[in-house]
């Protein structure tokens, strides 16, 4: 649980708040860089300090299932860096998902989704949230008419991607958190692919942004993680009671009243991180606050050399397609010269002549490529949706969140483009 405060006139370059953001030296040695703080609990006190933790009249340290220092470095960091009140780290981009929600939602309650996300963010939410009792409906989320059409009064969210995975679909997030507004329901983002170094989703009006920190914000394919950033501006009413009703489990707290702005992450923390446990580790909290450092670096030099690709692949005979907001001949063109000027991501798509098994022997045959089911390493990354993340869905439900049989992903890398080109080029050739 970070307090957000203003950064000060040094502070205001995305860049810098990359660097410096949520990590001081150590008050306790002086030490740079954060300390690992690799412990499981805590030392009170006294009883009256234990007393004011527990009940929350004081932020501290109880038990690192809920709060550690490390930890909290890097929830000050990314709340830094998307301009919001208050951050909450989890296990994974996953659990950040769920974590996100569960304040939200009660048995019989609705998500309004977008139909371009991860295969696997559908699965979590068309299978096992049905197990809770939670309802999801998927609209294509380009149509905010159709977005705002199915929101019912039993829905408690918007969710969509700022940049859809594996497509590439730029989202007008504007557009959807107007709807969201009009319907006194939180936007939330999950803003993974692009990054606060090129999108921070609360400037167009989003209440909440999720992240799989494994990806692009740590960088380096080392630690999994998620984060939940609130923007701390959502208006919550009586139909959130977790947030707005006294909690029997504190006393009769009413966490709005207690915490303000702070109050739907503080519950994340006291509740959603207590009672279900998907806390982020230690050292992997540690690993993404130096892969942040760079962050602004690499995704610059990521995007660039998709953007390279992308338009070297759309020359060759025996590719059918490829999407990438960078092209012309994009349908997110548009959009991603009003929301990604910094850079337009390096997650993108392509379609082989051939289709099922040719982007099975595509994937096979690269050598500097590493085929593996992971975007946002240093390294570039290629795999076939169709037979990897995607393939539990069916073959409609794969076609339509843009991973149908003929799709190859790519995530560029940093590496020089030259070679990556030759390593594409010989994979070709070679099939």
């Amino acid at each position: 649980m970070t307090k957000k405060e203003p950064p000060s006139p040094a502070m205001r370059g995305l860049s810098t708040r990359a660097v410096h953001a949520g990590t001081a030296p150590d008050p306790a040695t002086g030490a740079r860089i954060t300390p690992v703080y690799q412990t499981a609990s805590y030392v009170f006190e006294d009883t009256e300090h234990a007393a004011r933790l527990f009940n929350l009249d004081e932020f501290g340290q109880i038990y690192s299932r809920i709060t550690n220092p490390t930890v909290a470095a890097l929830e000050g960091k990314m709340a830094a860096l998307d301009g919001g009140a208050g951050a909450t780290a989890c296990a994974s981009g996953h659990a950040a998902q769920f974590v996100s929600l569960l304040p939200l939602m009660n048995e019989g309650d609705e998500i309004v989704a977008s139909r371009h996300l991860y295969g696997g963010t559908i699965t979590q939410m068309s299978q096992s949230f049905a197990r809770f009792g939670w309802r999801v409906s998927f609209v294509d989320a380009r149509d905010a008419g159709a977005v705002a059409g199915a929101i019912t009064e039993r829905t408690r969210a918007v969710f969509t991607e700022s940049l859809s995975n594996p497509g590439g679909i730029v989202i007008d997030i504007e557009k959807l958190a107007k709807a969201a507004l009009d319907a006194k329901v939180p936007l939330i983002v999950d803003n993974t692919l692009a990054t606060p170094a090129l999108l921070r989703p609360f400037e167009w009006g989003a209440d909440i942004a999720v992240y799989s920190t494994t990806k692009f914000i740590g960088g380096h394919g080392n630690a999994i993680g998620g984060v939940i950033v609130d923007s701390g501006r959502f208006d919550w009413d009586d139909r959130y009671p977790a947030l707005t009703k006294p909690s029997a489990a504190y006393h009769g707290t009413v966490f709005t009243e207690k915490f303000g702005k702070l109050g739907y992450t503080v519950w994340c923390h006291a509740v959603g991180l207590r009672d279900f446990g998907p806390a982020m580790a230690p050292m992997n909290a540690f690993l993404t606050l130096t892969g942040c450092e760079t962050l602004c670096l690499r995704m610059e030099r990521a995007s660039r050399n998709a953007a390279g690709l992308a338009s070297w692949l759309q020359s060759r005979d025996d590719v059918a397609w490829v999407s990438h907001p960078s092209l012309p001949s994009s349908p997110s063109v548009e959009l991603a010269r009003k929301y990604l000027p910094r850079g337009t991501g390096a997650v993108f798509t392509f379609g082989l002549k051939g289709g099922f098994e040719a982007g099975k022997r595509l994937v096979e045959s690269c050598r500097l490529f590493s085929h593996l089911a992971n975007v946002g390493d240093t390294r570039s990354l290629i795999i076939h949706p169709a037979s990897t993340t995607h393939r539990q869905l069916s073959a409609e439900d794969r076609a339509a969140a843009g991973a149908g049989d003929d799709v190859i992903r790519i995530s560029a890398g940093i590496e020089d483009i030259e070679d990556l080109i030759a390593d594409l080029d010989q994979a070709l050739s070679s099939r």
